[in-house]
């Protein structure tokens, strides 16, 4: 198989190029490595520097498209480059895949896309951004759903959980757990916006990974990548004190703009139809994270 991964030197897209070449794929990553890192691509694969709003052609079978604006706090300032990077950005790799006869992986969010939730989000469930990131992938789904019903395209949605694990970089907003283990190893301060109830998802990026490999030999659908367990943001800084072996209180910061109150996602549907469940707990996948950044 021959697989194009847009964002392949980021935090994720790096970890399944490593997955893809252990299995033999012939695999080429797009990125412009404003924040991936050239050395987190794996030798093996050809990296291509380039913007995935740029058209490229491909001869990839399927493309794994994870190339992304997806800090939330930059969307809520920056709405217009928001929305270019990741909707139109999704429509070029859609002509793209389209052109080549490949099927598209698209990375899109379960947080940020349903919003606050009352229950484990199934993928039926209403979808009520709250924030510009959030919109903006709605509408790149918008987008993949419309290209397999004109086209006939066999393009898949996975909604991912909130992914941490090695590599995640403690400078962007969405990598809480990095964040935390990162200055808590340090003996420097932490905080948490809001009283620490808020609630999230946390996947492990290995079981990511896997998700989206499954995904990989599957023609249409729409998938939660997640848990189903529940955690607040108070209780992991909690998790992540005790991984690094330290007390240190967290600072309470005040909310911020786009931030869910509470989300957790259903994955019975991955499980069923891709053979998919996460198998890393969080206080384990903590504790592994940590072991690789020591």
């Amino acid at each position: 198989m021959r697989a194009l991964v847009t964002g392949g030197a980021g935090f994720i897209g790096s970890h399944l190029v490593d997955a893809l070449v252990a299995r033999g794929e012939e695999v080429v990553v797009l990125d412009d490595l404003s924040t991936g890192r050239r050395e987190h691509v794996h030798p093996a694969a050809t990296l291509v520097e380039g913007d995935v709003r740029e058209p490229y052609d491909t001869d990839a079978d399927v493309v794994f498209h994870l190339a992304a604006q997806a800090d939330v706090g930059t969307s809520m300032e920056q709405p217009a480059f928001d929305a270019d990077v990741n909707v139109v950005g999704t429509v070029t790799v859609l002509e793209a895949a389209r052109a080549a006869g490949a099927h598209v992986v698209f990375a899109s969010t379960g947080g940020a896309i349903y919003g606050d939730v009352d229950a484990p989000a199934t993928e039926d469930a209403p979808l009520r951004p709250v924030s510009a990131y959030g919109l903006a992938k709605r509408s790149a789904e918008v987008y993949v759903d419309g290209w397999n019903r004109i086209f006939g395209t066999g393009n898949v949605v996975l909604r991912f959980a909130n992914v941490y694990g090695p590599r995640q970089s403690a400078a962007l907003e969405g990598g809480v757990i990095a964040i935390f283990l990162e200055r808590l190893a340090r003996g420097e301060p932490t905080a948490i916006f809001g009283d620490g109830t808020i609630t999230r998802d946390f996947v492990h990026v290995d079981d990511v990974v896997r998700a989206l490999l499954l995904a990989g030999d599957r023609r249409g659908g729409v998938f939660n990548v997640g848990t189903g367990v529940e955690t607040s943001i108070a209780d992991l800084h909690a998790i992540c004190e005790q991984a690094v072996g330290v007390t240190a209180p967290p600072r309470l910061d005040p909310p911020r703009a786009g931030d869910a109150a509470r989300s957790v996602l259903d994955p019975s549907l991955a499980a069923t139809e891709l053979d998919f469940t996460a198998s890393l707990g969080l206080a384990e996948g903590i504790a592994a994270t940590l072991a690789t950044t020591e």
